[in-house]
């Protein structure tokens, strides 16, 4: 949770130095982490291969948003 102190103090800084430290809290952000990503390729490689071996069929956009909307 964020402190009074610290938000008080990032309030306080010039427009150049907020810039900054939202740069380097977004950057944070994006970082990987190495495991989640070697697991989403695996997973998204596990898909495509049932995809392409005829083991799962392939759902329409318009079938999903439907699904989403119930």
């Amino acid at each position: 949770m964020i402190t009074k102190e610290l938000k008080k103090e990032t309030l306080h800084l010039n427009p150049i130095d907020k810039i900054q430290l939202v740069e380097l809290i977004l950057e944070s952000l994006s970082e990987s982490d190495p495991e989640i990503e070697t697991a989403w390729v695996a997973e998204s490689e596990a898909r495509y291969s049932s995809y392409k071996a005829g083991k799962t069929e392939a759902v329409s956009l318009d079938s999903v948003k439907k699904r989403l909307k119930k």
